[in-house]
């Protein structure tokens, strides 16, 4: 089922290429943007980053910013923006997710700084945990469950 729709994958400063390289990957075969705001936790060829999806890479839509403020400068940036992180009671599904949404991640030391949980106050959105006492999932599955429950969530029109 194809849906005519447009995600923003966004990446705040990720530190492992294999992480970015499958997220990389999934924008790819999904059609979607993917935003990497800098800096990078390794070098953009690095092997690792090849081996999970660099051969995708070709077929990427993919923005380099240098920084932040650069990012929200960009005319390619979305509009709208929703902000994953263990630290929100709101839960993905129940999210209104739009057709040029950008999905915004922390990397995978630290997550996002508090200055953007702040910016993106009204914004926060979890994939809940069902086992207690663990810290939460990997980045790029992160990526996974977020892109492909906006992807249901817009094709089923619940705009």
């Amino acid at each position: 089922m194809h849906t005519n729709f447009k995600l923003h994958i966004i990446l705040f400063q990720p530190e492992i290429p294999q992480n970015t390289g499958n997220v990389g990957r999934l924008c790819a075969y999904t059609g979607s943007t993917l935003h990497l705001i800098h800096p990078l936790g390794f070098e953009i060829t690095d092997r690792h980053l090849k081996r999970s999806g660099m051969d995708y890479w070709n077929h990427l839509d993919v923005y380099h910013h240098d920084d932040w403020e650069c990012f929200l400068c960009s005319p390619d940036r979305p509009q709208r923006i929703w902000l994953f992180t263990t630290q929100s009671e709101l839960d993905h599904w129940d999210a209104n997710f739009e057709s040029g949404d950008g999905l915004l991640f922390g990397n995978e030391g630290n997550g996002a700084p508090p200055w953007l949980h702040q910016w993106a106050k009204g914004f926060r959105l979890r994939i809940p945990p069902f086992s207690q006492g663990l810290r939460s999932l990997n980045l790029s599955t992160s990526v996974g469950i977020a892109t492909y429950e906006a992807i249901r969530t817009i094709s089923n029109g619940v705009e």
